[in-house]
């Protein structure tokens, strides 16, 4: 008895089809969970305005959040201005204070001299007494 192959192949393409359109659907990650454009503007926004507020960790929120509009400037060019901002931001951000902890971790005391006990924290029970248990 031999096998036909005569019965269709209930899929015969194991391929994702995408869509024709390379810009996405959506500004955010989530998809679509009823946040229009003008509200994302908004949010973008306001993640930008909050990371000069000594909150550069939600410019990465940003840029995650935001990341098919950062991917695509064409698609959503309004969100995608705050979003590149935020983008360079964290990057300045991190790379500040990466300089100056290993400034800090690996000069230390032979880079600063007499200045270092002035400088770190790690004595200030010592300097102010409070040490003792007495």
């Amino acid at each position: 008895m031999e096998a036909t192959t005569d019965t269709p192949n209930p899929n015969p393409s194991p391929r994702i089809l995408l869509p024709l359109s390379s810009s996405p659907l959506w500004p955010t990650i989530d998809g679509p969970l009823d946040l229009s454009e003008e509200e994302s503007v908004s949010y973008a926004r306001r993640f930008y305005k909050f990371g000069f507020a000594l909150l550069p960790l939600l410019w990465a929120v940003n840029c995650f959040y935001f990341w098919p509009a950062l991917r695509n400037s064409r698609s959503f060019p309004l969100i995608h201005h705050y979003v590149l901002r935020s983008a360079v931001g964290f990057a300045l951000f991190t790379a500040l204070l990466s300089s100056w902890a290993l400034t800090f971790g690996i000069g230390g005391e032979r880079l600063f001299g007499h200045v270092w006990d002035e400088l770190v924290m790690y004595n200030l029970a010592d300097r102010l007494g409070l040490t003792g248990w007495s």
